[in-house]
C-alpha cells in the first residue's frame, strides 16, 4: 500500500491544503464583517427564516444565569429537545435529550440526567466553555430533529447531517456525516463520526472515512454506507447554493438535515469549513474550484440563480462527468 504521496502528486489531484484554504478562500472570499452572520446561530436562524429557509423550531433562549430558572418552563411540554451554545463550534456543548423518565431526562447516549444537571450544563454554556474564543454565550433550546428513515441503519444514536461546501455560490462537494458510538451520537468527524462522500449528480452516497480510514460499513451497525439515495437532492443543493446570498461568504459550509416529518432543515452555517470532505469523496476540491473560476472568472460573482448554480454542480461534478475529466 502506498502511504506517502508527494506534494506534486497532491497538487495534480487538486487536493487543497489548510494553508491554501486559509489564504486563498477564507481570507480572500469571507469578509470578517460577515462572520457574525454564521458564528451566531441565533442570527443565522433569523436570517434563514426571513429568507424562507426552514430551520429547527426555537423553543427558548437563556442569556443569563438568572434566567436558568426559566429552563423548566421552556422544556415543560417537550419530551425531547436540544440544548446548544449560540456560538459553539465542532459540536461542542450540544446536549440532546430524547425522552423523559420519572422526572429525569434521557440523553441520546442513554445517560440519565436530572434538572440540576441540565441547569449546570446551561451555566457552562453561558460561561463560554463551549463558545468560539471562550466568550460569554447564550443557550438555545430547540426542536430535536427526527432523521429520515433512510438513515436508520447507518446512524448510531444521533442525527446525520449533510455538509455541502459552497464556493462563490456554487455547491462544489458534499458528504453526509453519520454519528457513531465514538462521536457520542454527534455528526462531527473530529469527534468520531463517519463522513460518506456524495455523488453531486445523483445524490448517492459512496464510501466513508472514519478516523482517517476508508470504510464501507458503519462501524457500529455494520450496514453498508454507500448506495444510499438521498431524497430531494436537487432541492438540497439549491438550498445550499442560496446560502451564499444569505451570508455573502464565498467559501461556506452548509449543514442540512432531513427531518422525517418536516423535510429539509438548515442546521447551521460555517465560515471555516474543513477539508475532510476531500477524504470522504476521494477527490480534491481544487479542480472543481478551477472549473467554477473558469465559468465566472477568478474575481467574478455569480449571476446565475441558486437553482441554476445547483444544476451546474450536478452536471459538472457528477461521478459520470469525473470519468471524462482529465486534470
Amino acid at each position: 500500500m502506498k502511504w506517502f504521496i508527494s506534494p506534486k502528486e497532491l497538487r495534480r489531484r487538486g487536493v487543497v491544503g489548510m494553508n491554501q484554504r486559509n489564504a486563498w478562500f477564507i481570507a480572500e472570499l469571507n469578509p470578517r464583517r460577515n462572520y457574525p452572520l454564521v458564528d451566531d446561530k441565533l442570527l443565522t436562524k433569523k436570517l434563514a427564516l426571513d429568507a424562507g429557509i426552514a430551520v429547527p423550531e426555537l423553543y427558548g433562549v437563556i442569556e443569563t444565569n438568572h434566567d436558568i430558572r426559566n429552563l423548566a418552563r421552556i422544556v415543560g411540554k417537550h419530551d425531547d429537545f436540544v440544548i446548544k451554545p449560540a456560538h459553539g463550534s465542532g459540536g461542542n456543548g450540544i446536549m440532546v435529550i430524547v425522552g423523559r423518565m420519572r422526572g429525569h431526562f434521557r440523553k441520546a447516549s442513554g445517560q440519565i440526567v436530572d434538572q440540576a444537571s441540565m441547569a449546570h450544563h446551561v451555566s457552562n454554556i453561558l460561561s463560554g466553555m463551549h463558545s468560539l474564543g471562550g466568550q460569554p454565550d447564550k443557550a438555545m433550546i430547540e426542536y430535536r430533529v427526527h432523521f429520515h428513515p433512510m438513515f436508520e441503519e447507518v446512524s448510531f444514536q444521533g442525527v446525520p447531517d449533510i455538509r455541502t461546501v459552497v464556493y462563490k455560490g456554487y455547491p462544489v462537494m458534499a458528504m453526509v456525516r453519520l454519528p457513531t458510538r465514538d462521536s457520542d451520537g454527534k455528526a462531527n468527524l473530529h469527534q468520531g463520526a463517519v463522513g460518506a462522500g456524495i455523488d453531486m449528480g445523483s445524490g448517492r452516497t459512496e464510501h466513508g472515512v472514519w478516523h482517517n480510514q476508508i470504510i464501507d460499513l458503519h462501524p457500529d451497525t455494520g450496514a453498508p454506507i454507500g448506495g444510499l439515495e438521498i431524497p430531494g437532492w436537487d432541492r438540497l443543493l439549491e438550498l445550499a447554493a442560496g446560502c451564499f446570498e444569505l451570508t455573502g461568504l464565498g467559501y461556506l459550509g452548509v449543514d442540512l438535515v432531513l427531518d422525517r416529518d418536516r423535510g429539509p432543515l438548515m442546521l447551521e452555517l460555517n465560515a471555516r469549513p474543513g477539508l475532510a470532505v476531500q477524504l470522504a469523496n476521494g477527490i480534491g476540491l481544487g479542480h472543481r474550484i478551477a472549473m467554477i473560476d473558469a465559468a465566472i472568472g477568478r474575481d467574478g460573482k455569480p449571476t446565475a440563480s441558486p437553482a441554476e448554480r445547483a444544476a451546474f454542480a450536478q452536471a459538472r461534478f457528477s461521478a459520470e462527468a469525473a470519468r471524462h475529466f482529465t486534470p
